[in-house]
């Protein structure tokens, strides 16, 4: 089936009425002439650009995306199916916008979580794009809070007892009455982000090898760019930290503390926006690598919490139907707008009818005064979909600490939980939102209060009434078999502690880790699955087994040891020479990582037998250096010569250092002073990032600008930055002034078709030092598409003249991807000479 087209859609024709006749941003058409399209505009998009400024808003693509393939799925199967579903769609609708972006010069990011494109400009590029027929709505971006209402302060006493709100909902039954503790279900939440080694929450964080080490591929994401390593998790605000501690935390304070956890940052500190939240979005569904590549549909979380909104858009309808039809439930705050009575309160995306919605209550079983309430302004639905415990909740802070804190997000976060336990408890509702929802609901503890309407069983107050979830797993399906049993070691009967267990079968996949006594429990819908125990040092066992109904089997696992041998090798950068201080790492086994000497040699003196991934990693500053990865397989003493390749980014593009040959300068450009800008024409088509070029923008300050010319004091970055501008060739970009002994020239050399164009900076000088100069050039290359940068006059004494408060490199338009060869680093070098290698599409 189609999903319904969103609110967002159905009120297109009303949002650009307001556009028109508010701001008249778009042009009402003759009367003689046929109607022309008007996508919805959003107001504050519509006010910005008819004030003269620019702003970055969404394209919002008409067409959705029929998921009813992927819901007929089961497992890991289901996720993949919903993933590649909504990347051909996206892809094929997307193909006639981008292409005309790319003619306009105008940069873009797309997605395929909701279809649509981002960009940054002014009132014609509104104008036009509304006009496109299959551009649905225009949508400003928007900033969300993850605000609280009340905090006390950080506290170091731990105890053993459950939280208030662990206790309120029955989760302490469940763990004591169904020996159910959320074990082989994977939670995650979009947040701030998650401090991984809390002692609350390193236990159980996806990504530990169980011995202090970690692998945080698939496991962890900064969609918000905003951790200090974006590769290893961190928490700046703390209130993923804390919500994280209540879903799946230790020590009383977690809801579901069995259960296995990753995180994506999708907000910035004490907000998200739109762009982190939507390649957040992508990133459950299909966790990646830490270099954001190879996407792993069957390794997304089963729930996905979500402690964050504001307002009333409809934005995110479309990634939550995404979720849904994936099979991962997913509960959202109904927001902190509430006062004790007014109705319609409840925030977005909570709001939406297709997201299950929380509310919050105390411990008293009062109302939180904060707590939202419905109906829905989005689309007038029954909201909250149900209350949890909100007031006073403690949980786990950055820094090992606990801090009690009330809100709407305190609370959204025991349902989540919740939907652990219930899911492991009865594996045939895993993935089945509808039933799961029906569960919860049909359980919880009906509060009659019908003043914003509604009934004593289900009210735009409570929902459908109080978190119970003893009650949910006591009614729930028990027809599940539970396997039982003890890894130990083969030759001496120890138990095995980290033993990973996996289920694999028709019905989907299930995962467990054995205890410190080497114990595991596994709930299994009845069926046939294959079972595989894997831990380092031991040889992985694989064995067939089938189970039925209600069964209760004891099934103990005995390990085999395997030897271990030296594993040794070679750095080389890449240009072939001996690199030291690279960190060498074997991904998934628990042990630190060798750092290359002098002579770029490392060792490993003992490594258990078995398959693994090598990463080799270059110290900063990494130049041209990229990370290299290979599989390794152990069977002996190894020696590994590792050679690292060329620095590259996700579109494909390279850099290697490149034989010096100077280009001199013949013609003169007009450009000089600070902060300026000139066109210059491209006596060939230059492709960059896949769009070719005729022209491009040359500053004062060492950039070569291929969108439209955009002027002003910008602070160079490191890339990518989204900042602007974007689109950009950073040949030496700092605070350059082009003065009276400085100029700027081109020069053509060659025959068509072998040409060479540069563009040269000669003696420009440093705003902040004027004794200080430098010369550099950028040569484009019209037989090859490389662009290759040049330097000379360069004071090998001078850290400012070697690039110590300069960019270079590249970064593509929408400013998400880069080649950065250097930032604000020392080491440019008198006569060098760098080649980008640009992919040509």
């Amino acid at each position: 089936m189609h999903f319904p087209r969103s609110p967002l859609r159905r009120a297109a024709t009303a949002w650009a009425a307001v556009a028109v006749t508010v701001v008249g941003v778009l042009a009402a058409p003759a009367a003689t002439a046929a109607p022309r399209h008007h996508a919805a505009v959003d107001p504050g998009l519509a006010a910005a650009v008819a004030a003269g400024q620019e702003a970055t808003f969404f394209v919002v693509l008409d067409s959705r995306p029929d998921l009813s393939g992927a819901i007929r799925q089961r497992g890991k199967e289901r996720k993949a199916a919903a993933y590649q579903t909504l990347r051909a769609e996206a892809t094929r609708d997307q193909s006639s916008l981008t292409g005309y972006l790319d003619q306009a010069k105008v940069g873009y990011e797309s997605y395929w979580i909701a279809n649509a494109v981002k960009v940054t400009g002014g009132r014609d590029l509104v104008e036009r794009l509304a006009a496109r027929p299959d551009v649905a709505a225009l949508r400003r971006e928007q900033r969300y809070a993850i605000d609280t209402v009340a905090m006390g302060p950080v506290i170091t006493t731990e105890t053993a007892d459950p939280e208030w709100g662990v206790k309120d909902i029955g989760a302490d039954q469940v763990w004591s009455q169904y020996a159910d503790r959320g074990e082989g279900v994977v939670v995650a939440n979009v947040d701030s982000g998650v401090q991984f080694t809390h002692p609350a929450l390193a236990g159980n964080y996806r990504g530990s090898l169980g011995d202090g080490t970690y692998n945080h591929n698939y496991n962890w994401y900064d969609a918000s760019g905003e951790c200090p390593d974006s590769g290893t998790p961190c928490d700046n605000n703390g209130h993923g930290t804390h919500t994280m501690g209540t879903i799946a935390g230790a020590g009383g304070i977690g809801v579901a503390p069995g259960a296995k956890w990753v995180a994506v940052k999708g907000c910035e500190a004490n907000y998200c926006t739109d762009t982190s939240l939507l390649k957040a979005g992508q990133w459950i569904l299909a966790p990646t690598d830490q270099n954001g590549q190879n996407p792993r549909p069957d390794l997304a979380p089963d729930i996905v919490n979500n402690s964050w909104g504001g307002g009333n858009t409809a934005f995110y309808q479309d990634m939550i139907e995404a979720w849904n039809a994936a099979g991962i439930f997913e509960a959202f705050a109904a927001g902190n707008a509430g006062d004790g009575f007014n109705c319609s309160t409840t925030e977005a995306p909570g709001a939406q009818a297709p997201s299950y919605g929380v509310g919050a209550y105390d411990a008293t079983g009062a109302i939180a005064y904060f707590s939202g309430f419905g109906p829905s302004l989005v689309d007038g639905s029954m909201k909250p979909n149900i209350a949890a415990p909100g007031v006073n909740v403690r949980s786990a802070w950055p820094g090992g600490g606990y801090r009690t804190i009330s809100g709407t997000s305190m609370a959204t976060p025991h349902v989540a939980g919740a939907v652990a336990l219930l899911w492991s408890a009865a594996p045939s509702l895993v993935g089945n939102i509808d039933a799961t929802r029906a569960a919860l609901n049909d359980s919880a503890r009906d509060v009659d209060d019908t003043h914003c309407g509604g009934t004593a069983d289900a009210n735009n107050v409570w929902g459908e009434g109080k978190l119970d979830i003893f009650a949910a797993v006591d009614r729930a399906p028990h027809t599940a078999a539970t396997i039982t049993g003890t890894a130990t070691d083969r030759a001496t009967g120890a138990g095995l502690a980290g033993i990973t267990i996996t289920a694999t079968g028709q019905s989907g996949q299930r995962t467990v880790t054995t205890n410190a006594s080497g114990a595991y429990r596994l709930v299994l819908a009845a069926g046939a699955y294959t079972l595989t125990s894997v831990s380092y040092g031991y040889r992985t066992a694989t064995e067939n087994l089938t189970v039925t109904d209600g069964q209760a089997l004891s099934h103990d696992i005995a390990l085999d040891a395997v030897p271990r041998h030296a594993v040794t090798g070679t750095v080389y950068d890449a240009t072939g020479k001996p690199l030291a201080g690279a960190s060498v790492r074997i991904v998934e086994a628990p042990l630190a990582p060798a750092v290359s000497d002098a002579a770029g040699a490392f060792r490993f003196p003992a490594v258990a037998e078995g398959s693994f991934t090598l990463v080799a990693t270059p110290a900063a500053p990494v130049l041209c250096n990229g990370s290299y990865q290979q599989a390794l397989t152990v069977d002996g003493d190894e020696s590994v010569p590792v050679r690292l390749p060329a620095h590259s980014d996700a579109f494909g593009n390279s850099c290697l250092p490149a034989a010096y040959s100077w280009v001199s300068g013949a013609t003169k450009v007009a450009l000089s002073g600070d902060e300026n800008a000139k066109s210059v024409a491209l006596p060939f088509p230059v492709k960059f990032y896949g769009v070719s070029y005729n022209q491009a923008s040359v500053t004062t300050n060492g950039l070569v600008n291929f969108l439209a010319p955009r002027l002003g004091d910008y602070v160079n970055t490191a890339l990518p930055a989204t900042s602007q501008p974007n689109g950009i060739l950073a040949a030496y970009w700092d605070d350059l002034v082009l003065d009276k002994r400085s100029a700027v020239k081109t020069a053509v050399t060659g025959t068509t078709g072998q040409r060479k164009f540069a563009i040269v900076w000669e003696n420009a000088a440093f705003a902040a030092d004027s004794s200080r100069r430098v010369t550099f050039e950028a040569v484009f290359e019209e037989a090859t598409g490389a662009i290759v940068l040049q330097y000379q006059s360069i004071d090998g004494a001078s850290a400012l003249e070697k690039g110590g408060s300069a960019t270079v490199g590249i970064e593509n338009q929408a400013g998400t991807d880069a080649v950065q060869y250097s930032f604000n680093e020392p080491v440019i070098t008198d006569h060098s000479a760098l080649r980008i290698t640009l992919k040509a599409a």
